[in-house]
């Protein structure tokens, strides 16, 4: 976590904050409802003094619509309060999931680091949902301290011992409350971390189960997450065991302060320094004290929690970015890209040049290499060493968000999403060259095969789609962005030979004038790049024409033509 980020206190104030004005409503909503309630054993008590002891028919009348009047209120405040807490709650877990979103999306990356998309989702919903929950118990938690205020004062104009009993027995007791919510807290934690991982595992193994069923690794991966969700099993239980701990101890308690002050007042009673009708209100405010104790339990094992989530949303929310900002790019680009001395992961002092408006073929033996050329052409990372840069601006240099305006990196595992098949092209680009993008990759192809054409809704990650078939979708979402540079991994491993062949002679046509990367071993793609450029042992080996190379170099035969 980065020293300047937010911890998990801020995330807790920020979340009360803006939804301070509904935590205000629903708590003087909330003290109104159990401040009438004390009152309920109070007008009982008077009523028996003063109507059922003197048989007077007026007073048992006027004061049984006072209880009326009380019970009213009570109920409508209840209902209120309730639906303004709810709401107070759902809105701070909203702002926090927004937050969350946009940390995950800022261009500079780092939140997804070390993080599997499903414990994000879990971060962004189960924690989020969580810390929104103490927004709600806060307006709970004072009327709770409302309901022991109003109780302590009833009780000492019927007795001055007993309201005393009450005044100094609450603060050791909210004390002990706080105390015992510690193994809670930690235990808390435990459980959502155990709980994201398991959802990020199962995630992660249904959005890869075509390839372990055609690898017949079902057995490994029902293993795998067997195992994971075991572990969150367990973490889950021994929450659960320290919640029911931690309930039981403050009910007992508050069970025996309660008990103790239903002693007082009989003793009381039975040395004539109360009536039976403060006795009677006495007995009935111990019972109902029974309340607003399990409310502050609740309150406090919901904070304990709620702090247990913010701190976890604080990580995310403080994670360092893979890339640091810099200054706006110009409208226009050139598109010439320079590679000097850079090296990341298995580049080696790589020096390349890209010129302006060319198609350039890249192959590389090793997917890592090809993989790492592309997170750096991207700003998904910084090289360790050496500069990239556009136009002679080294990227470092260019704001992330606005340098992603003019280079595209089109990943070979891009994702469609479930939307029709012209909003999937459409998206993240205007109107204008949707079509000719549709043309050049074969998707129109693709759409006429649609019950509904370019209208038909895809499922999930284009799943209702042959490989092929998102691949051609992918890429005429790519060319639509309509990128000044475009690079692009393997966009056609998955397509059949013939329509690979129509792509490649559409692609330059489609692309010219801008510069465009091919990274890929496809002898058609390569075959129409104005030059090749070899890498192996992560620097240039060979580079020229792809019909010179085929001809004259036997190991790049090997890995373009084998």
């Amino acid at each position: 976590m980065s020293a300047e980020g937010p911890t998990g206190g801020h995330v807790l104030r920020e979340a009360i904050r803006g939804e301070r004005r509904r935590v205000v409503a629903a708590s003087l909503l909330g003290m109104t409802h159990q401040v009438c309630e004390a009152l309920v054993p109070v007008v009982i008590g008077v009523i028996i003094d003063t109507a059922v002891a003197t048989g007077s028919s007026g007073i048992l009348l006027r004061w049984l619509l006072v209880l009326a009047g009380l019970f009213l209120v009570l109920s409508t405040c209840y209902r209120t309060s309730a639906r303004i807490t709810e709401g107070a709650g759902e809105h701070a877990a909203h702002r926090l999931r927004l937050r969350l979103t946009t940390r995950v999306l800022d261009p500079r990356g780092g939140a997804d680091a070390n993080r599997l998309p499903g414990a994000l989702t879990s971060i962004a919903t189960n924690d989020a949902r969580r810390v929104g929950s103490v927004a709600t118990v806060i307006a709970y938690g004072l009327a709770a301290l409302a309901a022991l205020a109003v109780s302590a004062i009833a009780l000492i104009r019927i007795s001055v011992p007993l309201g005393l009993l009450v005044l100094l027995g609450i603060p050791p007791l909210l004390w002990l409350g706080h105390r015992i919510s510690r193994p809670l807290e930690r235990r808390s934690e435990a459980e959502q971390e155990r709980a994201a991982h398991a959802s990020g595992v199962a995630a992660d193994l249904v959005t890869g189960l075509r390839v372990l069923k055609g690898m017949g690794a079902e057995s490994a991966a029902v293993d795998r997450y067997r195992q994971t969700s075991q572990d969150s099993l367990a973490a889950a239980l021994r929450a659960a065991r320290s919640r029911a701990g931690h309930e039981g101890a403050v009910l007992a308690l508050t069970g025996v302060f309660i008990a103790l002050i239903g002693l007082v007042g009989a003793y009381l009673a039975m040395r004539g320094s109360i009536s039976v009708g403060e006795l009677v209100a006495a007995v009935g405010l111990a019972q109902f004290l029974l309340g607003p104790f399990q409310l502050l339990t609740y309150v406090n094992a919901e904070f304990a929690q709620g702090r247990a989530s913010a701190r976890r949303i604080a990580e995310v929310l403080a994670s360092p970015a893979a890339v640091e900002g810099g200054q706006d790019t110009p409208a226009e680009a050139a598109g010439l890209l320079t590679l000097r001395g850079v090296s990341l992961g298995t580049l080696r002092s790589l020096d390349l040049d890209i010129h302006p408006g060319s198609v350039t073929g890249i192959v590389t033996r090793d997917p890592a290499a090809a993989g790492d050329l592309l997170r750096c052409l991207s700003r998904e990372t910084d090289p360790a060493d050496g500069v990239v840069a556009l136009d002679g601006v080294p990227l470092t240099d260019l704001d992330p968000d606005a340098l992603r305006r003019h280079i595209l990196v089109a990943h070979h595992d891009a994702d469609l999403f479930e939307s029709t098949l012209l909003d999937n092209v459409r998206a993240g680009s205007g109107t204008t060259a949707v079509e000719e993008a549709l043309r050049a990759s074969a998707a129109d192809e693709v759409a006429r095969l649609l019950p509904e054409g370019e209208d038909t809704v895809l499922a999930e990650r284009g799943r209702s789609l042959s490989g092929g078939q998102r691949q051609r979708v992918a890429l005429a979402r790519a060319l639509a962005a309509d990128r000044r540079v475009l690079v692009l991994h393997d966009p056609t491993t998955a397509v059949d030979t013939v329509t690979e062949s129509r792509i490649a002679s559409r692609l330059r046509d489609a692309r010219k004038g801008r510069t465009t990367v091919l990274v890929t071993t496809s002898p058609a793609l390569l075959a129409v790049a104005d030059r090749v450029v070899v890498l192996d042992d992560g620097a240039v080996t060979a580079e020229g024409r792809h019909a010179e190379l085929a001809a004259a170099d036997a190991a790049y035969r090997a890995v373009v033509l084998a």
